[in-house]
């Protein structure tokens, strides 16, 4: 067990305050509880690919116990994250793609700005002009007024984007633009390889949103959108601090 902790750099063992109180809960060491939360979110792993892992290190933990802790733990790590996360340009692709729910396809709303780092995402049941206001309103609110925002050829987008014009002392300059678009599309694919071993979500109310948002972290982290205090530190390490 030591020596596997060691390899894959995993966090002390001293409870956080951050997370103490959903930790007394769990009944497991720390270090076991945040390592399968990681590589659940941050590798193309499921749960029982998880349960077999921390079996071979002589770890027995039941897959449900590892879904139960990244439910309750990815909403204080998320939480966590926006406190940290840095800023991003004022240039924004936006795009959505598809999620499969309870053998539904649903709209994962993405955008990156030109630099390829993560605005904001949002998981909505329909695509239409009301899901993608919902999605420019939470990344406004998230990340301050962009300048310009690209979007494809949808007309949901475009008219989302015009009604908070309307609304607006200074207006975003709007270009529907699918070329400009494909660094959004390239950046769905690192996501989409997460989500896959999963096998689709049984529900669409909590457990999708939640997982979702830490496959998001776990991939803005690895493109380095976590301010880390001036210390130079492995994607690994940065995630778990934000149990800290």
């Amino acid at each position: 067990m030591t020596s596997m902790m060691a390899k894959t750099k995993t966090p002390r063992k001293t409870v956080p305050t951050g997370i103490g109180k959903v930790l007394k809960r769990l009944h497991y060491p720390l270090d076991v509880i945040l390592l399968c939360v990681r590589w659940y979110v941050a590798y193309s792993l499921s749960l029982r690919n998880l349960e077999e892992m921390m079996a071979e290190r002589g770890i027995e933990v039941d897959h449900s116990s590892v879904h139960r802790w990244v439910i309750k733990l990815l909403p204080v790590f998320e939480k966590a994250f926006r406190r940290r996360k840095r800023p991003v340009g004022r240039s924004w692709r936006v795009d959505e793609t598809y999620v499969k729910i309870k053998g539904q396809w649903k709209f994962l709303y993405r955008a990156v700005d030109k630099a390829k780092n993560t605005v904001d995402f949002l998981l909505c049941a329909h695509r239409d002009k009301a899901a993608a206001r919902r999605y420019f309103e939470k990344a406004i609110a998230q990340n301050g007024d962009p300048e310009t925002i690209t979007v494809d050829k949808s007309g949901a987008n475009l008219a989302a984007l015009e009604a908070l014009n309307a609304e607006r002392q200074t207006p975003i300059n709007i270009r529907q633009n699918k070329y400009l678009n494909n660094i959004v599309e390239q950046d769905h694919r690192a996501v989409k390889r997460i989500i896959k071993p999963m096998m689709g979500f049984k529900d669409f109310r909590c457990a999708p949103r939640i997982i979702l948002s830490g496959i998001e972290i776990a991939h803005m982290i690895r493109k380095g959108q976590m301010c880390d205090d001036g210390v130079v530190s492995i994607a690994a390490e940065q995630f778990y601090s934000l149990a800290m």
